[in-house]
């Protein structure tokens, strides 16, 4: 996992909120008393819980410290927790496990799904976004880049950190454990003020493991670089200089 930065990742906090808006829009749980947010980050995510279900224990948890203190500013009134989603073995079932955009950093969701499903109470529920852009050129961009011979062998590791299955293979381990399945997919066109913009959200998620993996300063200042102008070429300006930026993602709710 890489080292969060909660600052860098709220640059873009509407966009990056928007999807949990809609993911707990569509929930369908009629006063659910146990809520957790699985991944809470900075604690954008558990706000929007907050909101639609004011009733619930809401607790969030996840594996970084610094986002912790941040979402603990930012919601002093919500349980947060420090733990491993791997390991994590809860005392009591909950009545929702919320994840936005967290499990794409998560490896063997084989495993890990079932696993969740675990944790509910009959009737509960397990909803989930994930990123499913690995076909677009952002992904394509940096996966290309990094393959280069100057920087092949350190960032080997970083093209494996992020992961999303087939919409099949989803339904294929959900839709035995649960009375109930809605999956779905959403585009969001993001207008991006410049491709500077672009770099700039991926700095604070997919691109982390790469920068992370380089030696030094300089070496991640000249992968920006290159970067960016692949995205240039990628993302073109639109009549006004904004630029739109696609991002897909996957959306599930399992009912046990």
């Amino acid at each position: 996992m890489p080292v969060w930065d909660a600052d860098q990742y709220l640059k873009f906090q509407r966009e990056r909120t928007q999807p949990a808006i809609d993911l707990a829009a569509r929930i369908q749980l009629e006063s659910p008393e146990r809520v957790v947010d699985v991944g809470c980050g900075p604690g954008n995510s558990t706000a929007v819980l907050a909101q639609r279900f004011p009733g619930a224990e809401l607790s969030g948890l996840d594996s970084s410290a610094e986002m912790l203190e941040t979402a603990q500013e930012t919601l002093p009134d919500v349980h947060w927790f420090q733990t491993d989603i791997t390991t994590w073995e809860p005392d009591e079932a909950f009545d929702l496990l919320f994840s936005n955009a967290v499990l794409q950093w998560v490896p063997d969701h084989e495993t890990i799904f079932p696993r969740l499903m675990s944790f509910l109470k009959p009737g509960g529920a397990l909803a989930v976004q994930l990123p499913a852009h690995y076909a677009s050129p952002l992904h394509r961009c940096v996966i290309e880049l990094s393959q280069r011979p100057d920087w092949n062998d350190v960032t080997a590791a970083a093209r494996q950190a992020l992961g999303c299955e087939s919409r099949s293979f989803y339904y294929d381990l959900l839709a035995p454990l649960s009375s109930r399945l809605e999956l779905w997919e959403t585009e969001y066109i993001h207008v991006m003020e410049s491709v500077e913009a672009i770099l700039e959200w991926f700095r604070g998620t997919g691109l982390r493991p790469y920068l992370e993996a380089l030696p030094d300063a300089a070496t991640r200042d000249r992968f920006e670089a290159e970067l960016l102008k692949r995205f240039s070429i990628a993302y073109p300006l639109q009549q006004n200089g904004n630029v739109l930026f696609p991002f897909r993602r996957f959306f599930m709710v399992a009912y046990r």
